[in-house]
């Protein structure tokens, strides 16, 4: 991260929960806000979380997203140790498997649906009671370019789930002062993992081609012919978050080298 490109007060006085914030592109914005001067709490189900946090000077809390209960603990937590939220970032999600739709079971399909939609449902229900009675608040969904991708239809359909969310919340809210807005990231490279998302490993051709598919329409649909940085993904994030991005809501900014999902 260029030191240039960082606002070092962006986010002074401003308390921002990050989902899904032990590694990849939560735990890239995490790093940025904590040099923008922003108050954090860091969620994740990883104890990885508490690791991040400690490095950033973070507030962290280990929570499972994927049922209302651990997002209503995740806020309940933020806010009995800051007091508010002023922005809620939700990153969690990542597609699980790679190959025709027809090849998926009924529970694969749902367990994409959960992770990558429910999470961020539940965590906006959570934390809109307290926004709106704060009179102020920004949410930032992360959504994907792979709105229009092959081979995950089950995570196309719950990013898609995600930019409606994202267009109706901010219909709704806007009269009380919050901001929903969104990113739609193509192709980001990263670290290995350290936590897998339970990808299994192709174990034969026909897999690893169903797998190589998506990489290939992935790139071939960018304009740019590259994936992304986390540092790409961290920046837009962060501006749809900050108060220069004010004068906007409901909108997906697609950061993904051109391609519009």
């Amino acid at each position: 991260m260029s030191a240039s490109t960082i606002h070092t007060d962006r986010f002074a006085g401003k308390t921002v929960v990050v989902t899904g914030a032990a590694q990849g592109i939560g735990l890239a914005v995490a790093r940025r806000l904590a040099a923008e001067s922003a108050q954090l709490t860091l969620v994740d189900r990883s104890e990885l979380v508490h690791e991040a946090a400690s490095e950033l000077g973070a507030h962290s809390v280990t929570a499972d997203l994927e049922a209302y209960a651990g997002a209503e603990e995740a806020i309940a937590a933020a806010l009995e140790h800051h007091g508010r939220i002023d922005v809620l970032v939700n990153n969690v999600g990542g597609a699980i498997n790679f190959k025709p739709f027809t090849e998926f079971s009924a529970q694969e399909i749902e367990a994409e649906i959960t992770r990558s939609l429910l999470t961020t449902l539940w965590s906006c229900r959570a934390a809109l009671p307290t926004m709106t009675e704060q009179g102020h608040g920004v949410i930032v969904n992360v959504s994907s370019c792979a709105t229009r991708g092959v081979h995950r239809i089950p995570y196309s359909a719950a990013k898609g789930g995600i930019n409606a969310l994202t267009a109706s919340l901010a219909f709704e809210c806007a009269d009380v002062g919050i901001r929903v807005v969104a990113t739609a990231p193509g192709g980001t490279e990263a670290p290995p993992r350290r936590i897998s998302r339970g990808t299994p490993s192709p174990r034969t051709a026909r897999e690893k081609d169903w797998y190589q598919a998506h990489i290939d329409q992935t790139l071939a649909s960018s304009l740019l012919k590259r994936y992304g940085t986390l540092d790409e993904q961290a920046a837009a994030i962060c501006f749809l978050a900050s108060d220069e991005a004010s004068y906007i809501t409901g909108t997906v900014l697609p950061v993904a080298g051109g391609d519009l999902g």
